[in-house]
């Protein structure tokens, strides 16, 4: 499994979930904001994505952010990241460079493995040069890769080993690096680079990239750090550590196996049970709003991207997806073998439309918001009865679906897409219903 939340810089920026197929996928790339031109290969493979509406890709680019593509690899990127002027200095952004918008379009329709992905990134990036400092993940049936680009022109990646998860706010993540290991990969004058420029601070013959490349602002403890330590510390709760430790490990091996609702847990979270959760009582004014949640208003969508290897690889691939504000959405399961997907998550509109399902979470936490109390226990019911009604249809699928090919299986696995779709609307819709039934008793407008 690997899984981001997709953040705006305010609430609204209308999102969909979309199969591109080989002839919808350019040939001839050029990106909206820098205007970086790239000549893709003539061989792209089908793939989910989660673009901007139409109305929006020609003003402001595709930006297609995560999917899975034919071969069963997955990609998410991007994680906006930190960095510092010590290797700006010496690699400085490159203006005209890739960045997210493009990453997912000129990478992911042309991988068969996770740490092809990486390479491939890697040469556009020592090509065109970035103008931004970004985390990108890839995983495949055996293997997830974490990667970061460093400066203008540089990266390095890692391989999550296979115990472990790897927590990755927007700062530098990757820790110790040996040059030298299978485990890892990087630009091939990465550690002369390194080594000619003074870079290491550590003077100690190893490489922690995060001390070398990443930025160790004030912001950083209130910002990036605390959501690394909440989430290590809903998978590790024996472990002690406080939220403004700067030196974290890079990947953790968790106390229990990890499911999909450990995942969305803690990409909806804010700090709950502690004194930082801005809903909670049991802090000061100054804790509630302390740290940034990893929950909150300005998140756009949620996937988990899984990549299943203990079933057919036909239908491996799933992508559970969420949109809106997380701590007031449902997650649901869609296949990713498929040639088109459900309107509710497909159909975004620029404006409000109770029929998108974007729209109607935005509403929900509109309501819910000012009243997290009231309405817990429903939003609570929202989130169980969407996993587990999409966990039960994925189930009877895939032993229906076994014996399945061509047509006959993308028939059926679009059509389970829109079973649970339908589903997870109508949970939400049920959901609004609720809070407007209990919220109407409360209306301080009465005589």
């Amino acid at each position: 499994m690997i899984a981001r939340n997709e953040d705006y810089f305010h609430a609204f920026n209308p999102k969909r979930f979309v199969v591109m197929t080989p002839d919808k996928q350019p040939q001839h790339y050029r990106s909206v904001n820098a205007k970086c031109q790239v000549e893709l290969p003539n061989s792209p493979q089908r793939y989910t994505a989660l673009p901007e509406i139409e109305s929006m890709e020609k003003k402001t680019g595709i930006w297609g952010e995560g999917g899975i593509n034919d071969a069963n690899v997955a990609m998410s990127a991007t994680e906006t990241s930190t960095t510092n002027s010590r290797i700006l200095g010496v690699d400085p952004l490159v203006k005209k460079g890739i960045g997210e918008e493009d990453f997912v379009t000129i990478v992911l329709p042309y991988i068969h493995s996770a740490k092809e992905g990486v390479k491939l990134l890697g040469s556009y990036l020592e090509k065109y040069g970035t103008y931004e400092s970004n985390g990108v993940i890839f995983s495949d049936r055996d293997d997830i890769w974490y990667m970061e680009t460093i400066g203008g022109h540089h990266w390095a990646a890692k391989r999550v080993p296979d115990d472990s998860y790897v927590v990755a706010p927007n700062w530098f993540s990757i820790t110790d690096f040996d040059f030298k290991a299978a485990d890892t990969l990087a630009s091939a004058d990465l550690e002369q680079l390194i080594i000619d420029h003074h870079l290491n601070i550590d003077g100690d013959g190893s490489y922690n990239l995060r001390h070398i490349f990443g930025s160790h602002n004030d912001s950083d403890y209130a910002y990036n750090i605390p959501r690394q330590w909440y989430i290590q510390k809903l998978f590790n709760p024996s472990d002690i550590e406080q939220p403004d430790n700067p030196d974290l490990p890079f990947a953790k091996k968790p106390e229990h196996l990890l499911t999909i609702e450990d995942v969305k847990y803690a990409l909806s979270s804010r700090y709950q049970h502690t004194p930082y959760d801005p809903y909670s009582d049991r802090g000061s004014d100054a804790e509630r709003h302390a740290f940034r949640p990893i929950g909150f208003q300005r998140n756009q969508e949620l996937h988990i991207l899984q990549i299943r290897n203990d079933v057919p690889a036909k239908i491996a691939g799933i992508c559970w997806l969420a949109f809106g504000p997380n701590a007031y959405n449902g997650i649901a399961p869609f296949y990713t073998n498929v040639l088109d997907t459900p309107a509710q998550y497909r159909d975004t509109k620029p404006k409000f439309d109770i029929n998108n399902m974007y729209w109607l979470i935005h509403t929900i936490t509109t309501i819910a918001d000012d009243h997290p109390k009231r309405y817990n226990y429903t939003i609570e019911a929202l989130k169980q009865n969407t996993l587990g009604d999409g966990r039960h249809v994925i189930m009877l699928t895939d032993e229906e679906a076994a014996g399945l090919s061509g047509k006959e299986l993308t028939t059926r696995l679009e059509a389970a897409n829109q079973q649970i779709a339908t589903t997870a609307y109508n949970h939400a819709m049920k959901c609004l219903g609720d809070m407007v039934e209990t919220g109407s008793l409360q209306i301080r407008l009465n005589f």
